[in-house]
């Protein structure tokens, strides 16, 4: 297929999965604040964290008070990770292909930012954040489902399933390495007795605390939600499903060798760690690596299939 539909394809994939997973972290970090008791109250600054955007938060925003980190993350046109930037990326992605989509596909997409950028003010208060928040999260969910329903699963179909779980796994790598070192305030002497809530916390913004207890079938502890995200063979959102699925996608491409390799090495290492066992420090290193071997593959997609840049 052509090199041009088969990036436009990933890319519309990624920025509707980080429009979906933003959203996520948002919902997730408000029932945090519901859950805590009086005085306690979960930091945003973690947010901008995960979305890689610290530097470019605080060049346009005096502090990370609530309503500044919901702003940003939600409908600043300066944060590329935003989710109205995300869907409005993924719309120009699909409307260059859009001969290429399901009609049913490209309206909904072309839908989802409309909507999202016309109900802007519902998602930026208090009152109407949840709502908002829980439409863009179903509606990006319908849209996988509609995609997987009506596009041919020809390779188009795997550059969209490739750019889906590489996101997917980048975020949860994220979530994991900013939520395992801290959420809520470290000078707190109250931490403690609610350290569950945090680990509770962790999983919601995965979509993963009902799943975590069906599979695991034990309280939430740290390390058996460490085991989990990393190494659950059935969840979708764990980071060894995501590259299984990656690998998956390309093994039905012409020259997946190298890509692949990085996955086989670095789904190795993930197999063979003891992660319920690490401090902090030695488990942002290895979240540096499962990083850095993501974006690995994400190079050798780029530089097999898709134009050079300029």
């Amino acid at each position: 297929m052509l090199s041009r539909v088969a990036e436009n394809i990933y890319w519309l994939a990624r920025y509707l999965e980080r429009a979906e997973n933003t959203a996520r972290l948002l919902a997730a970090n408000a029932t945090l604040h519901l859950d805590l008791p009086r005085g306690i109250t979960p930091a945003w600054e973690p947010l901008i964290a995960m979305a890689g955007a610290r530097e470019r938060f605080e060049r346009q925003h005096p502090d990370y008070s609530e309503n500044e980190v919901v702003k940003f993350m939600i409908g600043c046109e300066k944060n590329p990770s935003s989710i109205l930037s995300s869907l409005r990326a993924a719309r120009e992605n699909g409307r260059t292909i859009r001969d290429y989509l399901p009609r049913e596909a490209w309206e909904l997409i072309n839908k989802h930012h409309l909507d999202a950028g016309e109900q802007l003010d519902e998602g930026l208060s208090k009152r109407g954040r949840h709502e908002y928040l829980k439409r863009i999260i179903l509606t990006s969910q319908t849209l996988n489902g509609l995609l997987a329903g009506t596009m041919n699963h020809d390779q188009g179909y795997h550059f969209l399933l490739l750019g889906r779980n590489i996101e997917r796994a980048d975020m949860t790598t994220r979530i994991i390495d900013v939520r395992t070192d801290s959420l809520l305030p470290l000078e707190s002497s109250e931490l403690p007795p609610f350290e569950t809530i945090q680990w509770v916390s962790l999983l919601r913004s995965l979509s993963a605390y009902q799943m975590y207890r069906r599979s695991m079938q034990a309280r939430v502890r740290r390390g058996d939600v460490l085991i989990f995200l990393f190494q659950s063979q059935d969840f979708p959102r764990s980071i060894r499903h995501n590259l299984c699925n990656i690998e998956r996608s390309l093994k039905t491409l012409p020259k997946h060798e190298p890509a692949v390799r990085i996955l086989y090495e670095i789904k190795t290492k993930i197999l063979s760690t003891q992660v319920e066992k690490m401090k902090c420090a030695p488990l942002h290193n290895f979240i540096d690596q499962v990083q850095i071997a993501l974006d690995q593959v994400h190079g050798e997609i780029r530089n097999a299939w898709f134009l050079p840049a300029g």
